[in-house]
């Protein structure tokens, strides 16, 4: 495969083809042209992001999801898969990275909803070109922290809407899911939810007053201490703002998975042992999720439906594969279980964790 191939794709759909990435060397991206915006910043695109070259899929795909404030850049996630057999790609969500245009409010959606579209159609593709002699292909739908709270409502979704597509996903693998407000409890009551809703209808663009702790992105980044490389423009040390909108959309869908819901396959859901966010102690940030509350993750992965594991890490930073060394081995050694005994993926000659996701930093900055 060249940078300019293309994919052929069933269904009569036209072909996809994908250009050199400018942020990662060796992947090519495609751009994926997406409706009207509901929230009326057009034009907007989705770009999903896979290796260059041919892509292994002796044992399927992977398509892995972003968080708030984050696009793809972890290329030893994609060693990681591609040494077991996988195919990797992921999705750069409407306005978010690679998608993210001049006119647009950075991850701004007043509706989880909205991301169907992207991932619908990413999935397509990936169907298309990973799929055997029988159509049929096999998925791992992937995501961190804000994508793991879109990925699972998609897939509830998609049950019922398109059995077809929902039927090639054989997995869900959520690192650090967002699946609750975290911070005070006062936050998650009633009045304040109905505060949000009116606050979001009238000024969704309006940004809520507290600025983002950059202690996280300090301690993940290459320039600062970390050993992680990435486009700060794309991944700003404290964060995007964040907008009434968007929040109130990421409330509504926490609403509804707490009602439960049936993602249709089986969930590994990866988190750190500890949640810190005390300002007064800046080494936390190496090894305990200091931006979202572990705890929460774990009291509400049961409404993923049947079939979930909820594995703890320990010293895991909030995106355990950006985490110390031996806390992101710990992260891969337990996907190796779960595929080989859940997904049943058939046993796979690789190197072991730490010589795949060793020493590499990913991206450029």
């Amino acid at each position: 495969m060249t940078a300019s191939s293309t994919a052929a794709h069933a269904g009569g759909r036209p072909a996809a083809t994908w250009q050199p990435d400018k942020f990662l060397d060796r992947y090519e991206v495609l751009t994926l042209p997406l409706g009207p915006d509901p929230d009326g910043e057009d034009p907007i695109t989705a770009t999903l992001v896979r290796k260059a070259g041919p892509e292994p899929s002796t044992n399927g795909a992977v398509l892995y999801v972003h968080g708030f404030t984050d696009y793809f850049f972890h290329e030893p996630l994609a060693d990681y898969f591609h040494a077991r057999g996988y195919a990797f790609y992921a999705l750069d969500l409407r306005k978010c990275g690679r998608s993210l245009l001049p006119q647009h409010t950075a991850h701004l959606t007043t509706d989880l909803r909205q991301y169907d579209e992207e991932l619908s159609r990413a999935l397509d593709v990936v169907v298309d070109e990973t799929a055997g002699d029988d159509g049929r292909a096999r998925v791992i739908v992937a995501a961190h922290s804000t994508g793991g709270i879109i990925t699972p409502l998609w897939l509830d979704r998609l049950r019922s809407s398109s059995p077809e597509r929902h039927a090639h996903v054989a997995g869900l693998l959520l690192n650090s899911p967002w699946f609750d407000l975290q911070g005070s409890a006062v936050l998650r009551t009633p009045p304040v939810s109905a505060l949000l809703r009116v606050l979001a209808a009238v000024r969704p663009k309006a940004v809520l007053p507290q600025e983002l702790s950059e202690g996280y992105g300090r301690s993940i980044h290459e320039t600062t201490g970390g050993e992680w490389a990435y486009d700060l423009a794309l991944k700003p040390m404290g964060g995007f703002p964040v907008t009434f909108g968007f929040l109130n959309a990421v409330r509504r869908g926490h609403a509804r998975l707490h009602r439960g819901i049936d993602v249709g396959v089986p969930s590994l859901v990866l988190r750190s042992d500890k949640t810190l966010f005390d300002r007064a102690r800046p080494s936390s940030v190496d090894d305990a999720d200091v931006v979202l509350d572990a705890r929460h993750m774990s009291r509400w992965s049961g409404c993923l439906g049947d079939r979930v594991s909820v594995v703890p890490i320990a010293d895991a930073r909030h995106d355990v594969f950006l985490s110390v060394r031996h806390a992101r081995e710990h992260a891969y050694r337990e996907i190796d279980v779960w595929l080989q005994d859940t997904l049943s993926a058939p046993a796979t000659p690789v190197d072991s964790p730490s010589d795949t996701t060793s020493d590499t930093t990913a991206g450029r900055a």
